[in-house]
């Protein structure tokens, strides 16, 4: 079954060939001194991540920085285990991607509803939808991870990363390993310090006029990336491609047809088009192919519900099951996935008792209380799919949060009717609340596949990994809160009464917010997510021919996902499964095949560990000085020598890089 659109043969490609131990009985996994690690890491990570993604919109994945850290630190105690270590970066995964809430609180202080952030209902917010993301993510490991070949690269990664620190496995293979590893590392990290430095370009970028419009196209300098197209493989890569030529090849020349005529540079008007309407066209594409997508695997879904099941009733009998297929109960899941509901309730009964909308708060109750039972599950197998077709830092959650917010609009309007005249700000608020403890879901769920796929490959236990989940979620829900409000003292957020120049411009949730005001408000432009699900229809009807009558496919998620993000990303991604298909089809023909494509996978998940190292260091750095320039040593008028050193730098770099690694695969065994 091929439910990522990726080859059996690639994902035999991607999957480490170093024989792990099944873990026994007293191995030491979820110990105290993990939990500790992972949660120091955690405060860390979820302050850099926060402030980051208030500042630029960006934030970095944490699971394979927080592994390299573990590593560090565990190897001084007597008995740490390759598991072990997966529990650390498992509970700072969990901490690091729910800092992601930021996409949509920030948006209640924007619209003045909120002159701060309370710090128990912003607590408990993040902590029971995050709680609800990893309960929602238990079913889906067996369908979404066991039994499909998504590419997983960020777990893949991550695994890879744990299994080369490992003292249990081959020290010859260990140490070639680890080498290639370290040689990506420095590639992508000397790079990125380079880009802070900005003696060279970050990405490369140009607007141009295509007849009577215009549209753009660029490149993100970003070797992490290239990791990634090197995992993912070429179908996904090929239907971002696919989504890309739609969106700037079609959409962009049609939609700026004589806009450029006037002071305004191409890019300006191209730019502001893409973020105003076509990113729209692409929600709408992704929302027909997540609905289709959420079809296709429910089987694999309600399959993985009744082995757990099974499994657990197995347990309870008596019957020996394999520690590595040993989920928390899926009664113990269901318990308090239904508890989960009351305090949202209560949450919700809080906001509303005093709002301009108290007089709904019955109908709105139950309706946003099933909305959150309902499309929780329904955003977690989404997010969950589209992290495991090009990894979580990459997948398009804003794109997740519009369509949350779109429908929770409409289902405020159905209950409320027509009071955008009398009470908007409170409808508005009222979504963003709902929509925020939805999202908490989504970012978890996002990221919690990964790291359960990470569970897999080094063979942990899953109910201890899926504990440590939780214990992640909690750790991130006591430190957003006080990071939010400081941020929001100290430098404020764009849009907000009182907003000075410094202002964080927290990008994500003043889209969603728009979105919101947009529907509510009746200024919508509905036509464009009308024109992007018949885009998406189109697409699944295409993968389905495909699928049916030749090898290939074009998962219809990736094309959308290529749609709405921008160009500069979508590019590269394709880049790198380019460069790992050739690499692969050389490896193929050496002696030791499968050592030279492990290699080759071990230097993509050395490309993404250095770069996400940097990430963290950086977000220290701008965090402590409050300056995202920190670093620049050189002045802005070296931004032009700077594009093409960086081009010239980039792709030297990556060469070196994977020449380097076949001749490591050449070399005899020690």
């Amino acid at each position: 079954m091929h439910i990522g659109g990726v080859s059996d043969e690639k994902r035999d490609v991607d999957l480490p060939q170093t024989k792990q131990k099944a873990p026994q009985s007293g191995v030491k996994e979820l110990t105290l001194r993990a939990v500790i690690i992972g949660g120091i890491i955690t405060l860390i990570f979820t302050a850099a991540n926060t402030y980051l993604g208030l500042k630029v919109g960006l934030t970095f994945a944490t699971s394979i920085p927080a592994a390299v850290i573990s590593m560090a630190v565990l190897r001084n105690f007597a008995g740490h285990t390759v598991v072990e270590n997966n529990i650390v970066q498992t509970i700072a995964s969990a901490a690091g991607t729910l800092s992601a809430i930021i996409f949509v609180l920030p948006g209640l202080v924007m619209i003045g509803w909120w002159s701060g952030f309370p710090y128990w209902v912003t607590m408990l917010i993040c902590a029971i939808g995050g709680t609800l993301g990893v309960m929602y993510s238990i079913p889906l490991r067996r369908a979404l991870v066991t039994g499909s070949d998504l590419p997983y690269p960020e777990g893949v990664a991550a695994a890879e990363v744990l299994k080369v620190g490992d003292e249990n496995g081959s020290a010859e293979e260990n140490k070639r390993g680890l080498a290639v590893i370290i040689l990506g590392s420095l590639a992508s990290a000397g790079y990125s310090l380079l880009t802070a430095f900005k003696t060279v370009a970050g990405s490369v970028s140009a607007a141009f006029h295509v007849g009577a419009g215009g549209t753009m196209f660029g490149a993100s300098l970003s070797m992490a990336l290239i990791g990634v197209g090197h995992l993912v493989g070429p179908a996904v890569g090929m239907s971002m491609i696919v989504g890309l030529v739609i969106s700037y090849g079609i959409l962009l020349p049609t939609f700026t047809a004589g806009m450029l005529s006037g002071p305004e540079s191409v890019a300006d008007v191209v730019g502001g088009v893409f973020s105003s309407d076509v990113r729209f066209v692409g929600a709408g594409a992704m929302a027909v192919a997540a609905i289709w997508t959420l079809i296709k695997i429910i089987g694999p879904i309600v399959r993985g519900m009744k082995e757990s099941l099974a499994s657990s009733k197995a347990r309870t009998g008596g019957e020996e099951v394999p520690l590595t297929e040993r989920d928390i109960p899926f009664k113990w899941v269901a318990g308090v996935t239904i508890v989960s509901m009351l305090p949202i309730g209560l949450l919700l009964w809080n906001f509303l008792r005093n709002s301009a909308i108290a007089h709904h708060t019955v109908s709105l109750l139950l309706l946003s209380v099933i909305f959150v039972l309902l499309a929780g599950l329904v955003i977690a197998g989404i997010c969950g799919y589209m992290a495991g077709l090009i990894g979580a830092s990459n997948s398009p959650i804003s794109g997740v949060g519009i369509i949350v917010v779109i429908v929770s609009s409409l289902l405020v309007m159905l209950v409320t009717g027509d009071e955008k005249n009398t009470n908007a700000t409170a409808l508005i608020a009222y979504t963003l609340f709902t929509t925020a403890i939805v999202f908490g879901i989504a970012t978890i769920s996002n990221d919690n596949l990964q790291d359960l796929k990470t569970g897999q490959l080094v063979e942990a236990t899953p109910w201890k990994q899926q504990v440590a989940l939780v214990i992640g979620v909690i750790f991130g829900s006591l430190i957003i809160p006080p990071i939010l409000q400081l941020m929001m003292t100290a430098f404020g957020f764009q849009g907000m009464e009182g907003a000075g120049p410094d202002a964080l411009a927290a990008p994500q949730a003043a889209l969603l917010s728009s979105v919101a005001k947009g529907i509510l408000g009746g200024t919508i432009n509905w036509s464009y997510i009308g024109l992007g699900a018949l885009i998406g229809a189109v697409v699944v009807i295409v993968n389905e021919i495909l699928t049916h009558t030749t090898r290939y496919s074009l998962p219809p998620l990736a094309v959308g996902m290529g749609m709405y993000l921008p160009v500069t990303l979508t590019i590269v991604i394709p880049i790198g499964a380019l460069i790992g298909v050739l690499y692969d089809r050389w490896a193929l023909r050496q002696r030791n095949a499968e050592r030279a494509k492990r290699l080759g996978v071990l230097l993509a998940t050395g490309l993404i560990v250095g770069e996400s190292l940097f990430g963290v260091l950086n977000a220290g750095i701008i965090g402590a000085t409050s300056n995202s320039d920190a670093l620049a040593i050189m002045p802005e008028s070296f931004a032009g020598a700077a594009t093409p050193l960086g081009v010239i730098v980039f792709v030297v770099l990556l060469v070196f890089g994977y020449r380097r690694v076949q001749k490591k695969s050449l070399q005899p065994e020690a």
